[in-house]
């Protein structure tokens, strides 16, 4: 990486001066989806000038800061390219956990294609035109329903946790999955030998080692189905006590 990515974070790339225009074969539109392949096939930690340069050709790193400036402004693109990715239901028009189990479902989708995304989200503020129309949706959701702005973005940022939490695992798990095969019930039995013999040599895990004895458990859109509805459920009951 070059000196500008040592700096400290520079401003949102949305209140710096518009790129250069198109010159030769390059775009800031195509370094953004250069760098979103890059990200796809190796995670976060691949994003680099480098890479995105060996993905687009015949460019240098230095030539890609012309148009992105530093390494956070092309977080920035790269971050709202995914949230534009995220179809959006048409204005709020009354069924409010339809119009917030669409978005959030469909937020889901995009970052599992892209679970990088999560990795980085909290890295950079997130004011790009995409991100803001997806959050701006949620609060008018909410702000029908009567709520005060303050209430509207609790209960946006609750359902932001819970999906980008769950993708963040994801990421992680399958940084893991790298590692130990959990393709076939007999590779995922070998994987988790370790722990049976070490609940085994105890009585206090009799939950545990039933368990380990039979793995089972939700899928990774079951937990997020499930958990999305638990909060849906538990944000109407407080709106209707209130």
């Amino acid at each position: 990486m070059g000196a500008k990515d040592q700096d400290a974070p520079s401003p949102p790339i949305w209140l710096q001066p518009p790129p250069p225009a198109r010159q030769r074969t390059l775009s800031r539109e195509e370094i953004v989806r250069a760098a979103i392949e890059v990200a796809d096939a190796g995670g976060a930690e691949a994003i680099t000038m480098a890479a995105v340069a060996r993905q687009l050709g015949s460019f240098s790193p230095m030539s890609l800061y012309r148009y992105v400036y530093s390494k956070d402004g092309l977080a920035d693109l790269m971050l709202d390219a995914v949230s534009g990715q995220v179809v959006m239901p048409g204005p709020p028009a009354g069924d409010w956990r339809g119009d917030l189990h669409a978005v959030a479902a469909g937020t889901w989708a995009v970052l599992k294609r892209h679970l990088w995304a999560a990795q980085l989200i909290h890295t950079r503020p997130p004011v790009g035109p995409n991100a803001l129309r997806r959050l701006e949706f949620m609060l008018a959701t909410f702000a029908g329903l009567g709520q005060d702005p303050g209430a509207a973005m609790g209960y946006a940022s609750m359902l932001e946790r819970h999906i980008i939490g769950l993708a963040m695992q994801e990421a992680e798990e399958e940084k893991l999955r790298r590692h130990y095969d959990f393709s076939t019930p007999e590779s995922t039995q070998a994987a988790l030998q370790p722990l049976r013999d070490l609940i085994g040599a105890s009585d206090r895990y009799p939950n545990l080692t039933r368990w380990a004895g039979a793995p089972a458990g939700l899928t990774i859109d079951e937990q997020f189905e499930l958990g999305l509805l638990c909060l849906l459920d538990g944000i109407a009951a407080r709106i209707e006590r209130r």
